[in-house]
């Protein structure tokens, strides 16, 4: 009996910190993301040939010398560019794809980059076509996954609330709230629907506001269908649950 209202008390604070994690998702996350991203859709372009200073408010087109490229789809972390040849911006630059742009630098090319607040945003060829790539530092408008995460802490918030209340207010062991099945599939189900649900969010498009009501529904559905496909029933009755 004192464990499971040891492991009550512990899932209820785990309900908090999740709480807390979903409130920061939706208030400071997704505002910042968003806040940041107006800035640089509305950054103008700098002003005076020669910058003083690294961080600018403005965005600053640089000539880079290619020193090297890692280019490598088997390893995490492998699509990258060495430049030099800026006062203040040389280094690694990261991408997070090999294309347009990236898999065709050689050592030793000469390429356009853009600078926003002491970060390279982009890469272009110094040629006629104009081929520009994002590196993984510019920003982006993609609300959808910080909504989904939050939701899906949110999600996670409810569902340690009453599973920790059930051990701690409980008579005893009830089969409807036990770890295995029910706990472990619909904490799979809330991880698995909240990632998904936010990646498809960003590469279709889809309103941010909406992905909330979308997840809440999907993992609804989820939990009607895995309590209705291994109900309790004996363990019900042995309880005097009814």
């Amino acid at each position: 009996m004192i464990g499971t209202r040891l492991k009550g008390l512990a899932l209820l604070a785990l309900s908090v910190l999740a709480a807390l994690g979903c409130r920061a998702a939706f208030t400071t996350w997704l505002v910042s993301d968003r806040v940041t991203y107006r800035a640089y859709e509305t950054a103008p372009p700098c002003r005076g040939s020669a910058p003083v200073r690294a961080y600018e408010d403005c965005l600053r087109t640089v000539t880079f010398t290619v020193d090297a490229t890692k280019v490598d789809r088997g390893k995490r972390g492998g699509l990258r560019a060495t430049l030099s040849g800026t006062p203040y911006w040389d280094g690694v630059v990261v991408f997070g794809d090999p294309g347009p742009v990236l898999e065709e630098l050689r050592p030793g090319d000469r390429i356009t980059g853009t600078v926003w607040r002491g970060e390279v945003v982009s890469i272009a060829e110094s040629d006629a076509r104009g081929v520009r790539q994002r590196t993984s530092d510019a920003p982006r408008d993609e609300p959808q996954m910080p909504a989904a995460l939050g939701t899906g802490l949110g999600l996670l918030a409810a569902l340690a609330l009453v599973f920790g209340g059930a051990r701690l207010l409980g008579p005893g062991p009830n089969p409807w709230f036990a770890w295995r099945p029910y706990g472990r599939r619909l904490l799979i189900l809330t991880v698995s629907v909240s990632v998904a649900l936010g990646l498809l969010g960003v590469w279709t498009g889809l309103a941010w506001w909406l992905v909330p009501a979308v997840e809440a529904v999907v993992v609804s559905l989820g939990a009607v269908l895995i309590y209705g496909w291994d109900r309790p029933e004996g363990d019900v009755r042995q309880t005097g649950i009814t």
